[in-house]
């Protein structure tokens, strides 16, 4: 999705990584992880896929840094379930996840979350949604509302129920398309109620989810991935030094 269709995330995940001093190395024949077929129920189709990742990514060096948590519990939870039945390329697939980090794990890990400073543009007030797979399955929770915390002049205005899903849920939002409208009204409720004019989550799927649904109810509130609010507040930083 970054790649189709937001390509400013990767674009702002690499500005990060640069502001910390990080040499980044882009993989340029890249795809999917293989997660959409995998969580379909066609590991079949999933699998060759998820080997052509590894067959990648297994020949650089260094962390595997992935703006997406949903990825990197792809590659790190499930790739061991995906190749079960095939003892080397399980080992591969363990060997490569060991060095793979979702980039707010990332950032929080090596750097610390006080790590970066920003100073807030046309930004206010903003809140932070818990993207599912990043939450419950690579365990990172506070660590992005402490980086947040860091850029100046704005407020971190906590979000009811935070922790529950937007709907969106990968083809979920397409085969149960009327759950999925529900749980995103109740989300966008609560946006609502937070008083934020922005709204930041770590995953591309989740902040095309609400910022679908705020624009058909009209609403001017954005949803940004936290890549770029840093990467956009730490330029703003920079130009008024």
């Amino acid at each position: 999705m970054v790649e189709q269709v937001a390509p400013e995330v990767g674009r702002s995940v690499i500005e990060v990584l640069d502001l910390l001093g990080v040499d980044v190395e882009y993989v340029d024949d890249q795809t999917c992880c293989g997660q959409p077929a995998f969580n379909s129920g066609f590991r079949s189709e999933a699998h060759p896929v998820a080997a052509r990742f590894i067959d990648l990514f297994e020949k650089t060096t260094g962390p595997i840094v992935v703006p997406s948590g949903s990825c990197a519990a792809m590659v790190r939870n499930y790739y061991p379930q995906l190749f079960r039945g095939e003892p080397d390329l399980k080992s591969r697939a363990e060997s490569v996840s060991e060095r793979l980090y979702e980039f707010n794990e990332f950032v929080a890990k090596f750097f610390g979350t006080s790590a970066l400073k920003g100073q807030t543009a046309r930004s206010n007030t903003a809140t932070y949604h818990k993207c599912c797979h990043l939450l419950r399955e690579i365990k990172i929770d506070e660590e992005p509302i402490q980086m947040l915390d860091n850029v100046d002049g704005l407020e971190v205005v906590p979000l009811e129920r935070a922790d529950v899903c937007c709907g969106f849920g990968g083809s979920f939002s397409v085969k149960m398309a009327d759950i999925s409208t529900a749980i995103l009204d109740e989300k966008l409720d609560y946006i609502k109620q937070s008083g934020a004019d922005t709204v930041v989550a770590a995953d591309t799927g989740c902040v095309f989810q609400m910022q679908g649904g705020l624009r058909r109810r009209g609403s001017s509130v954005r949803v940004v991935h936290i890549a770029e609010f840093l990467a956009e507040s730490a330029k703003n930083a920079g130009a008024g030094k």
